[in-house]
């Protein structure tokens, strides 16, 4: 079997390599190389806001006073958040955090534990 990438536009198992790019010729899409190689190297992941790649079920702790959004409670620094579940969209943690309930995080200010 090839090692080459399927098609990230129709998905397509049939793609080959043209010198700097790759293409597809079922649906004739065109993609570079670099890209791809520098999304395999860097990885596409969550980061902490120290740089360190977060995953499901991680514990993190709170580095700056958050204020709950419609409420009058405070997320304190320090607070350790544990069994975390990443999610897709500005506010990338999905948590439930002791005497406040469940939460989105911004992965900008945790780090993890």
């Amino acid at each position: 079997m090839s090692d080459l990438p399927n098609c990230p536009a129709c998905a397509s198992e049939f793609t080959y390599d043209d010198g700097i790019q790759y293409v597809c010729p079922e649906c004739g899409n065109e993609w570079s190389k670099v890209a791809e190689e520098g999304a395999e190297e860097a990885g596409s992941g969550i980061r902490d806001a120290n740089g360190n790649r977060l995953a499901d079920g991680d514990s993190v702790t709170v580095i700056k006073d958050l204020k709950v959004k419609g409420s009058s409670l405070v997320v304190k620094v320090g607070t350790k958040v544990k069994n975390i579940r990443l999610v897709d969209g500005d506010h990338d943690i999905d948590c439930k955090i002791d005497g406040i309930g469940p939460m989105k995080l911004k992965s900008e200010f945790v780090k993890k534990a």
